[in-house]
């Protein structure tokens, strides 16, 4: 099986000023277009040659599952922005945060508090367990809550190339800006 790059369902330009179309020029068509390029490469003659990419992400290692778990990871992470999108969450989703946090800004607060102290490069997850209840996770590096048995609802990419473009090394500004590209229609049908 080969992967491809997918189509971003915005233009490059879309999400600014928040996320530049430089930032996108490299985080998307450069680095997420290279795990693509290198699973691809590594995946013929291994056992995961004609996997899916949610199987990668959850039973390989090495540079198999950090390859394919970064294009699964790029992936969601892209797919959820938008330039016009709902900026607040609705529905079951907004009931769930409310149970969970107390309110969507306590959440807001929860979340970019495990964006800005993950130490190193990595990501923070908004995920749901098996019993539909909302928890927020660290990942280092590559690590994606696919394999703790969560299903992921959002993500935030804190390597440094998500950012170090628009805000340098200013992490909390970036997850400041985060917030404010977010779709929670996109989000929504995730939970």
């Amino acid at each position: 099986m080969s992967f491809e790059l997918p189509k971003l369902p915005y233009e490059l330009n879309a999400l600014e000023p928040y996320i530049s179309k430089q930032t996108l020029e490299f985080h998307y068509g450069k680095h997420h277009q290279a795990y693509v390029t290198n699973l691809n490469n590594l995946l013929p003659g291994s056992k995961f040659e004609n996997a899916s990419l949610e199987t990668i992400v959850k039973e390989s290692d090495g540079g198999v599952f950090n390859n394919g778990a970064q294009v699964w990871n790029h992936t969601f992470y892209f797919m959820q922005f938008s330039a016009k999108g709902t900026r607040v969450p609705q529905g079951k989703l907004a009931d769930a945060i409310h149970a969970k946090f107390g309110s969507f800004e306590k959440f807001k607060e929860e979340f970019t508090k495990a964006g800005a102290t993950l130490f190193g490069a990595g990501w923070a997850w908004l995920s749901k367990d098996k019993e539909g209840n909302l928890v927020i996770t660290q990942e280092g590096n590559a690590g994606n809550p696919l394999r703790s048995g969560l299903t992921p609802v959002m993500t935030c990419d804190v390597w440094e190339h998500a950012y170090y473009l628009d805000t340098q090394n200013r992490r909390p500004d970036y997850l400041k800006n985060f917030w404010e590209i977010l779709d929670w229609d996109v989000i929504g049908k995730r939970f």
